[in-house]
């Protein structure tokens, strides 16, 4: 499995696909309920549980869920609806207990809540019953079948203004896009996905284009040292830095970049910045150059194969020069396009557009940035994942818009989501550690979608190791150990042979 992540309808088609491979739906929905009670057992000991069923699918699971929990120990009260139709229906006949309506009152004495009202196919808020049970859910845990109810199942937004919050959700097959975009995510506590007897041969059908960011994604192309290998063949990255007084950012993207396995990496310094970057580095180059026509000389080394730019540079017409500088270089050379890279280029993002080369750059935007280049998209879509889309097919780049649920898109459509990062990346100097990591990863000849979304893990892997206290510099301290993790982690999915 590689982090397939499904929408709504392909979720849909999955299911179709089973019922036409011969896996009735009904025993679907026995399995999909038992996965739930399968879940609840192994963390809960037998207790009162209250099961809220809905009048679709999932309440079907509610009702399998309930059954089974029952004949578990588990002392079972059910509220749900007066009738139900289709499988639902068959599974409501099969629940021996008494069906008590749909009322906060059912809670009381609760110790734990199954949340089988609505599944991730709901498109409208949550309203009457459904509403005041789920506004009234206190301490006790809650268990979502599929996704927390009231929770938009592809954007993770939250419909109107009451949802429940789960401390487990499971799911079936594969995940949807709200168990990791938020605030989706926040409300499913633990996410379990569970086998329910759709066939794998579902996604041969679906070919879905959004994953999970995780190591199964791109852990196989990812760019280990080779016994044969030199720092020559290791490629070489270059980080712009900015004036005399805004240089720690782009020394923080070099070391960055040299950590995660460059085998040069030089700093471009402005004249007035090269006694302060050669003070403080050792390992890292520094490169002096004066204004755009210097750069553009020093660009003349044709092993110069990867430049990160904007750290530290400021916003304006200076900076926007050394930009375009960059983006005039041969076609093997790639970029990353980070901070005031991006918004020196807020009063005509075509501008930056047109002299972008498919798949030679990686932007990096943050919600702001994001905005200035591409003005009202972030409004307009349905969510965070349909901006970074819309936005790299219009550039035509790679686009990484950063946050807790940081996506990755590249301009066909292709996407994954990253949710490893801690609160703790939320501090000053991070994303530019993070460009560099990018940076270092292209140097070495990794995809630009991939670098970007091997790049975000590892950032949020290493943040994640090193716990409270986290400034941008402790990042590429802790990387030699997420490195190593990473390493054992791939070797283990996939032993050499005579290991087997």
């Amino acid at each position: 499995m590689s982090g397939e992540v499904l929408t709504v309808a392909q979720m849909a088609a999955a299911d179709n696909f089973a019922a036409m491979a011969g896996t009735p739906t009904l025993t679907l929905m026995e399995n999909a309920g038992r996965a739930v009670a399968d879940a609840i057992a192994a963390r809960f000991a037998p207790c009162a549980a209250v099961v809220l069923c809905g009048p679709g699918n999932n309440g079907g699971d509610g009702f399998v869920a309930a059954r089974l929990l029952a004949e578990r120990g588990f002392t079972v009260r059910l509220a749900g609806f007066d009738s139900y139709k289709g499988d639902a229906a068959a599974m409501a006949g099969r629940w021996k207990g008494t069906r008590q309506a749909l009322s906060p009152k059912v809670l009381e004495g609760a110790a734990l809540v199954v949340d089988g009202l609505f599944g991730a196919g709901l498109s409208r808020p949550l309203e009457g019953a459904a509403r005041d049970v789920a506004s009234a859910l206190g301490q006790c845990p809650v268990v979502a079948i599929d996704i927390p109810s009231g929770v938009a199942g592809d954007t993770g937004r939250v419909l109107g203004d009451t949802a429940v919050h789960a401390d487990l959700t499971v799911t079936f097959f594969r995940k949807k896009p709200a168990h990791l975009l938020l605030p989706g995510r926040e409300r499913c506590g633990e996410v379990l996905v569970a086998g329910i007897g759709i066939p794998d041969g579902a996604l041969e059908l679906i070919r879905p284009t959004l994953f999970e960011n995780t190591p199964s994604l791109w852990g196989k192309d990812y760019p280990w040292p080779q016994a044969e290998g030199h720092k020559y063949s290791r490629g070489h990255c270059v980080v712009v830095s900015g004036p005399h007084y805004a240089t720690g950012a782009a020394r923080l993207a070099a070391r960055a970049a040299l950590r995660v396995g460059a085998g040069l990496v030089s700093v471009a310094s402005p004249l007035d910045a090269v006694a302060v970057n050669a003070a403080h580095l050792t390992a890292i180059m520094v490169k002096p150059f004066d204004g755009a026509r210097g750069l553009a000389d020093l660009f003349d080394d044709t092993r110069l194969g990867t430049v990160v730019m904007g750290p530290g540079l400021g916003v304006g017409f200076e900076t926007r020069e050394l930009v375009e500088t960059a983006l005039a270089g041969p076609p093997y050379r790639k970029l990353v396009l980070d901070a005031d890279a991006l918004s020196s280029f807020a009063d005509d993002p075509e501008a930056l557009f047109n002299r972008l080369r498919p798949g030679a750059a990686v932007l990096t935007p943050h919600d702001g940035e994001f905005e200035r280049l591409f003005p009202g998209l972030l409004d307009a879509s349905a969510c965070k994942l349909d901006a970074a889309r819309a936005a790299a097919a219009r550039c035509g780049a790679v686009v990484l818009l950063k946050g807790s649920d940081t996506v990755i898109a590249r301009p066909d459509g292709w996407a994954a989501i990253n949710a490893n990062a801690p609160a703790t990346l939320a501090t000053a100097g991070a994303g530019d550690v993070l460009a560099g990591l990018i940076g270092g990863l292209l140097a070495q000849g990794l995809e630009a979608g991939f670098a970007a979304a091997a790049a975000a893990w590892l950032h949020g892997d290493a943040a994640g190791r090193f716990g409270p206290g986290l400034i941008a510099e402790d990042i590429p301290v802790i990387l030699p150990e997420s490195l190593g993790a990473l390493r054992d982690r791939l070797a283990s999915s996939h032993p050499p042979p005579h290991l087997i």
